[in-house]
């Protein structure tokens, strides 16, 4: 074999053993993008979605920034996060009040965006990160061919994300993030239907008394304080009878709005039924239960609702607080339960007898 032979073959040794293990690389990376689409996949709801995006993807695949960032113009997907507690938890999850911005990254269509991370795409895509980003890779998420957000990845080396780089996997994740955030949405939002009272858009009773048993079993287990709140609007039979029952809803609507103003996020509120309304103030005491239920009391006290007709109508709210005895070993989820709502119960009777417009606690253990 002549010199220039071996000096060939030594080539073609090279560039096979080169593409040999450039396949292997190939196929690992392959492996590892489908084990993490069956992690976004087979997640258990909302939260762990949100939790894999922001932890296990970021983690896996030793990337300095992640952030997700959905248009939501009716504010429902953050209403949705807020009803299971997960609206402040994620500073990657951010929000468009309209398209325009996610719209402008993508001028000509809805394809991925790879290269150098400028000063002004940083502050729009990752606000709240403080690494040092050189490159980013940005993938619009698309469904029903309508732009609903857009999956951002940051880099600090420069040469992670270049342009014409080969994007399919990161492409195919991408789509994988989209439906499984618009199925995970839905999902919540279907349950969302049967917990929400139609009229005034806030909780049900049902969904209060699932949220009773997991408050009550936490502050138990824990020997955390929680204060429990009665809420009826007085002479609201007047209303009807007076005005008609579409004045009356409008009442229930206007209270329910301006009790959900003085409650906090962590807070549940929920119509109960009628013109009564239920509050569970987590790690609340006697003293701040009562000052917030005082509170709710003026607020409305001092609310006028105008009608169509200039007429002012002038509200009063009765008042019910109790606080839940969280040393007491001996009580049972059940029945904390049970006496947490019948002493707020007796509580809001008091006011009620005592002429209403007032707040009433009544003693947990009497």
């Amino acid at each position: 074999m002549s010199t220039d032979e071996a000096s060939e073959n030594t080539q073609l040794r090279r560039q096979l053993k080169a593409y040999v293990s450039q396949a292997q690389q190939n196929e690992q990376k392959l492996v590892r993008f489908q084990e993490q689409e069956l992690q976004f996949i087979s997640a258990n709801g909302l939260a762990e979605l949100i939790n894999t995006l922001f932890f296990d993807y970021r983690r896996d695949f030793a990337l300095d920034a992640v952030t997700l960032v959905l248009i939501d113009p009716e504010f429902e997907i953050r209403r949705i996060l807020e009803s299971l507690g997960l609206h402040d938890k994620h500073s990657d999850l951010l929000f468009c009040d309209d398209a325009s911005p996610i719209m402008q990254l993508f001028p000509n269509e809805p394809m991925a965006r790879l290269g150098r991370c400028d000063e002004q795409t940083r502050q729009l895509l990752f606000p709240n990160n403080e690494n040092h980003l050189a490159s980013m890779a940005l993938f619009p998420l698309v469904r029903n061919r309508q732009l609903i957000g857009c999956l951002n990845i940051g880099s600090a080396q420069q040469e992670r994300f270049i342009r014409g780089s080969a994007t399919d996997f990161l492409e195919r994740l991408a789509a994988i993030v989209a439906v499984c955030f618009e199925n995970a949405f839905n999902h919540e939002r279907l349950k969302l239907l049967g917990l929400l009272d139609p009229l005034t858009g806030i909780h049900n009773r049902r969904y209060f008394d699932q949220r009773l048993d997991e408050e009550i079993s936490r502050s138990l287990r824990e020997e955390r304080t929680l204060s429990c709140l009665f809420l009826d609007i007085d002479h609201f039979k007047q209303f009807n009878d007076i005005y008609g029952h579409h004045i009356g809803d409008l009442v229930l609507q206007e209270v329910a709005r301006l009790i959900k103003i003085q409650m906090r996020q962590s807070d549940v509120l929920a119509r109960f039924g009628g013109e009564e309304f239920a509050v569970l103030l987590v790690q609340t005491d006697e003293n701040l239960a009562t000052e917030i239920a005082e509170r709710i009391r003026q607020q409305i006290g001092s609310h006028k609702i105008t009608l169509d007709n200039n007429t002012n109508l002038s509200v009063t709210i009765s008042i019910g607080c109790t606080t839940l005895d969280s040393n007491d070993e001996s009580l049972t989820t059940v029945e904390a339960s049970q006496k947490l709502l019948m002493r707020a119960d007796e509580a809001l009777y008091r006011s009620k007898q005592q002429g209403r417009n007032q707040v009433n606690f009544f003693k947990f253990g009497t």
